[in-house]
């Protein structure tokens, strides 16, 4: 636990020195708060008053976080701070949860913001927080993927857009074509977009898709982090 806690805070440091990432948690509240009191909405069945707040939502748990977190694992690799911890006997979880605990923290605290916004309370307000933790918690470890494989920030980069976009934008493409919506159904980021645009919707299904997204990641995270201490 005094492992974790000492990665904690000083990624904790380390990223709120850096304004790329504070950005992160600040702009898509932002826009949702600003498009759903400033932009009108057309009064129909198609359109809520909260989808907007619902959309940005989603966006930042399902893609937001991928890309600030990889840059982060890469920023070690290419300080050689990894290494160093590697050779220190810091275990694959104890750096998985240290360095991104700060993230879903503060995804955690973004997302009550969110719901705020949206005005949501009792149930729906339970089930939002649920699916956005556990949405961002995948977003965390998936970005954390990406960081861990790539050689440097820029590969990082170059490697977590792409994803990103992929993950983000598949479930919007999976209403216009059926391929799609099977290969959607797989992905945390559609199980994010079931729940957030219904809360009528039951969480088993969606939580255990995101579950097994959660495991294939942590087992990716866990072999590239063992490569990287031996390649040291």
């Amino acid at each position: 636990m005094r492992i974790i806690k000492a990665i904690f805070m000083k990624q904790a440091k380390d990223m709120l020195k850096n304004p790329m990432v504070l950005v992160m948690f600040i702009i898509f509240p932002a826009v949702a708060f600003f498009m759903k009191f400033f932009v009108p909405i057309p009064e129909n069945d198609l359109f809520s008053s909260d989808m907007f707040v619902t959309m940005m939502a989603s966006i930042f748990a399902g893609m937001g976080l991928i890309t600030a977190a990889s840059d982060v694992i890469a920023e070690d690799i290419e300080r050689r701070s990894l290494r160093f911890l590697i050779i220190a006997g810091v275990k694959p979880h104890q750096y998985l949860i240290g360095t991104g605990g700060f993230f879903v923290l503060a995804g955690a605290i973004t997302s009550v913001i969110f719901a705020l916004i949206g005005g949501f309370s009792g149930s729906d307000f339970g089930k939002f927080m649920v699916i956005m933790v556990a949405g961002t918690t995948t977003s965390v470890i998936l970005g954390t993927v990406i960081g861990m494989v790539s050689k440097n920030r820029q590969s990082a980069t170059s490697l977590g857009m792409p994803v990103a976009v992929l993950v983000g934008f598949t479930p919007m493409l999976a209403g216009f074509n059926e391929t799609v919506a099977k290969i959607a159904g797989f992905l945390y980021t559609q199980q994010i977009n079931v729940i957030v645009n219904n809360f009528a919707e039951g969480l088993f299904k969606p939580l255990l898709v995101i579950t097994i997204n959660i495991t294939v990641l942590m087992i990716v995270f866990i072999v590239a982090y063992k490569k990287k201490g031996l390649k040291g």
